[in-house]
């Protein structure tokens, strides 16, 4: 049986209707030479009958790993030159694979193409690639906008793992995510890595993927606001140059500021931090609880930032630029 020309791995945790949307996806896809990997981090599972339906590849966990480490088990059993991620929320459309194959091949400096991931139900974006703030916070690039804004190929900063297809090449070169982030902002950091090592990111508009917005951990909810605080932390101080690191105390502290300013005029995602039930006084807490959580970690990550800088095929000018080209304000973070 010849070797598959892609790998899908899809990393769960609830199972249940929307992963078997998921795979009923993938099934329809119309390239070839498709392997699908589900890992399942339920403890429970989860996700066995709907594998065996589909007769599928199953990775089972005794505990939830977290996304990366799930992603990396189904790439380290991969056998295809492409590896793609896909969210157990998300429904692919039949030419996704295809597309972003396709795109990929047509240039041998694209290590990660981005799809075009819709907001579930709505005529709405989810993400058309990421863009990154001056204190290491990610966002969504055309999230909440129309798709017609963002119809034409081009280049982006890195792809949202919720439905991204990345080189195996690259992947062995720069190694795959990094298990401490369990969950969040680990595309990110595998977009600096593979970034500071000479690698493109391709947006391919015709590779569309129906995405329900943080389905498993909530928009707005305290798990999530302390991984991204905490992990943003750790991305800096991972991938960020000396002159933009000692910028991002500062940045941080405005990023906050306009936190606080949405979250009084009732918007922005200290609103619906809110409207989860949490009080908006548990947002300091979170906050220091991220940067102990970074400080405890700092040799680790002193340790990483060593490697990723010592092998880097670009210069630290040419980062800045890209970081530059791809940014958001602090104002923009703060009111999605």
């Amino acid at each position: 049986m010849p070797d598959p020309i892609v790998t899908v791995v899809v990393p769960t945790l609830e199972g249940g209707q929307p992963l078997e949307e998921c795979l009923l996806s993938l099934v329809r896809q119309s390239c070839n030479g498709v392997e699908v990997i589900v890992v399942d981090n339920s403890e429970r599972g989860v996700a066995r009958s709907l594998v065996d339906r589909y007769a599928f590849r199953l990775i089972e966990n005794r505990r939830n790993l977290g996304f990366g480490a799930a992603v990396n088990q189904g790439f380290s059993i991969a056998r295809s030159p492409y590896l793609a991620t896909l969210n157990d929320d998300a429904v692919a459309h039949a030419r996704w694979l295809e597309a972003l194959v396709e795109a990929i091949e047509s240039d041998s400096q694209a290590g990660m193409c981005a799809s075009q991931v819709r907001l579930a139900g709505q005529s709405l974006l989810d993400s058309a690639g990421m863009l990154a703030a001056a204190d290491g916070s990610t966002k969504q690039r055309g999230h909440g906008q129309s798709p017609n804004l963002f119809s034409q190929p081009e280049e982006v900063l890195f792809p949202s793992a919720s439905a991204a297809l990345f080189r195996s090449e690259m992947i062995r070169q720069i190694g795959g995510f990094d298990e401490d982030f369990f969950l969040y902002c680990e595309d990110a950091d595998l977009g600096f890595r593979a970034r500071w090592a000479g690698w493109k990111c391709l947006y391919v508009p015709e590779a569309v993927v129906e995405h329900r917005y943080s389905h498993s951990a909530g928009r707005a909810s305290p798990l999530k606001a302390y991984y991204v605080e905490r992990n943003r932390l750790y991305l800096v101080l991972k991938n960020f140059p000396a002159l933009m690191l000692m910028k991002v105390p500062w940045a941080e502290l405005v990023r906050y500021f306009w936190h606080f300013y949405w979250m009084l005029k009732g918007r922005g995602l200290a609103r619906e931090f809110r409207r989860s039930g949490s009080s908006g006084w548990l947002l300091p807490w979170i906050v220091i609880r991220a940067h102990l959580a970074a400080f405890f970690r700092l040799r680790g990550l002193l340790r990483k930032r060593r490697a990723i800088l010592r092998t880097a095929q670009i210069s630290t000018a040419e980062f800045q630029a890209l970081l530059a080209r791809f940014s958001i304000s602090a104002r923009e973070v703060a009111a999605q």
